[in-house]
């Protein structure tokens, strides 16, 4: 019987997660666990639109600044912290509240996912290590599409380990069934996901304009700043959005026009991405956030969460 109750807001980049989950912590005596591939990394805050002290209005985020940038991190990594920061937020009364776009991460938490259940193939991995290597993570990426379109849509393009994993996965000819549904065979707990959305003209707009931001407040001197320090676009890390762009622009591949300009697009790509993604949680609540205000919305996801 399930009885751990946590709450589960997601939705695309800049759809305005923060500033809600923020508000229902306040009300529901919560704790918030962030769900954000990026965020977990130290050193990068602009590109990856951390909460600020301010925005956090003194409610306790947990999973965020807790790897360098030169570290890798896997889903499991992140699946045995968050719990263990869930049974700790739960063993003090606290209501756990999950809240991100990361789809991976959000299934890692709610669901026993298991992607290790196929021997690795060395010589298939080879192949598309080397693929990874001479033409990069994008075009990766687009192999696994055509292949398996449901597969890509629950991998971030970034995150090539997994792209390679599913790829061979694929190509030794093993059930990808485990890998494609584990979130219908192990749910972990009781969990009321609560999944924001917002007309895309509307939020494309907001996109384009937290990138504007981003620039104004200084992502090419933190992206410097990284490189400084060692960091290559070879690093897990390096590869997310805004900072691979700007690595191209400050090694003189792109203009910083141009490099501004392909963070906006991937960026509302990867918003694209997320929909999809979050359309496979049937028993989710959409919330159109540009309905209603916080406080709205806010009462909308208390009333509904202690029906349950």
């Amino acid at each position: 019987m399930k009885n751990k109750k946590i709450i589960i807001i997601a939705g695309p980049t800049a759809v305005g997660k923060t500033a809600l989950s923020v508000s229902l912590a306040k009300r529901i005596n919560g704790e918030i666990i962030s769900a954000d591939s990026m965020q977990i990394y130290k050193q990068m805050d602009i590109g990856t639109a951390k909460v600020t002290a301010s925005e956090s209005s003194g409610i306790t985020h947990h999973m965020i600044d807790i790897v360098s940038p030169q570290d890798d991190f896997t889903v499991a990594d992140y699946a045995k912290l968050a719990r263990e920061k869930i049974e700790d937020i739960l063993s003090r009364g606290k209501v756990p509240i999950v809240v991100g776009g990361t789809g991976l991460y959000i299934n890692s938490i709610v669901f026993e996912m298991d992607f290790n259940n196929s021997a690795p193939d060395s010589g298939i991995r080879n192949q598309y290590n080397t693929i990874l290597l001479e033409q990069g993570s994008e075009y990766l990426y687009s192999i696994l599409a055509k292949k398996n379109p449901e597969a890509a849509n629950s991998i971030h393009p970034n995150n090539t380990k997994r792209v390679i994993r599913a790829l061979e996965i694929l190509d030794s000819k093993d059930d990808f069934s485990n890998f494609e549904n584990a979130q219908s065979k192990y749910s972990k707990y009781d969990s009321k996901i609560y999944i924001l959305s917002l007309e895309r003209s509307i939020l494309y707009n907001r996109i384009n304009s937290r990138v504007d931001t981003m620039i104004n407040n200084g992502l090419v001197d933190e992206v410097k700043d990284l490189l400084s320090k060692g960091l290559t676009n070879q690093h897990q890390s390096m590869k997310a959005i805004g900072y691979r762009q700007i690595i191209s622009y400050l090694t003189n591949d792109l203009s910083l026009d141009d490099a501004v300009d392909l963070i906006k697009r991937d960026s509302r790509r990867y918003a694209k991405r997320q929909f999809t993604w979050f359309k496979k949680y049937k028993d989710a609540k959409w919330l159109d956030v540009g309905s209603q205000d916080i406080e709205k919305l806010t009462e909308e996801i208390l009333n509904d969460y202690n029906k349950s």
